[in-house]
């Protein structure tokens, strides 16, 4: 039996881009269905999305009192895929920096991996429109999570990924208190340390379009602080288990 697929996308004031990403969803992965997560939106966004909802039986909103972060809105729907008995879940950004025409191709990746990333750090992937500074962040991060946690993933940060549904339940969901794209990291560390595998399916990821970026310092400073320590009990654990 195929596998039914959600592709879960968060959004705040993404009213411009949206529609965009939506239609994109719908025209290369026309079977799947979409649930966008919208954290009160004060430009619309969630009326939007309820709208389309109205319209296309694909297309599900989940709306939320207001802006609690990317792993609360993930996580919420996360709950709402499971009790609904979807097979795979996908991560997608609304902004139109994950392509829909490679969307199908992360799916693909659940085949014979529990978690498939769409990568843009191996061999094939790459990103389009970032400054120098940008590709360093990325770089590094995902350099400083390799040695710290020992996580061999080359795109730890990366958004655009998806789930075994079957995964994900195996997972104390109920644990993760990371945001930003720190969360993306701490559920790649969860799965793999439980025994669960993954793959990165090269992409090309593409700097936004339409509104702001919700990176900010406090965002980097929490990865940075949470990824340390993570390392630090990680590698202690190693230490006591040799002696």
């Amino acid at each position: 039996m195929v596998a039914r697929v959600v592709v879960i996308i968060p959004t705040y004031n993404e009213r411009e881009s949206l529609p965009v990403q939506v239609d994109g969803v719908r025209q290369h992965a026309p079977d799947l269905d979409i649930l966008v997560v919208d954290d009160h939106s004060p430009d619309g966004t969630g009326e939007w999305a309820s709208q389309r909802a109205d319209t296309d039986f694909h297309v599900h909103v989940l709306h939320r009192p207001g802006k609690e972060g990317l792993g609360a809105a993930y996580l919420a729907g996360f709950a709402w895929a499971l009790e609904r008995d979807y097979g795979v879940v996908v991560e997608m950004d609304a902004d139109g920096s994950h392509q829909a025409h490679e969307l199908m191709e992360v799916v693909a990746g659940t085949d014979s991996q529990e978690l498939s990333i769409g990568s843009r750090w191996v061999a094939g992937g790459s990103v389009r429109n970032w400054p120098r500074h940008r590709r360093w962040l990325s770089k590094g991060a995902n350099s400083y999570v390799r040695v710290a946690l020992g996580l061999p993933v080359r795109d730890a940060t990366a958004g655009f990924r998806a789930y075994r549904a079957s995964t994900l339940r195996a997972l104390d969901l109920s644990a993760v208190e990371s945001q930003g794209y720190c969360f993306q990291i701490d559920m790649c560390w969860r799965v793999w340390r439980a025994g669960g595998s993954v793959t990165e399916v090269p992409i090309e990821f593409v700097e936004r379009e339409w509104g702001t970026s919700k990176m900010t310092g406090a965002i980097i400073r929490e990865a940075l602080m949470k990824v340390t320590a993570w390392g630090i009990s990680h590698r202690w654990r190693q230490l006591t288990r040799r002696a």
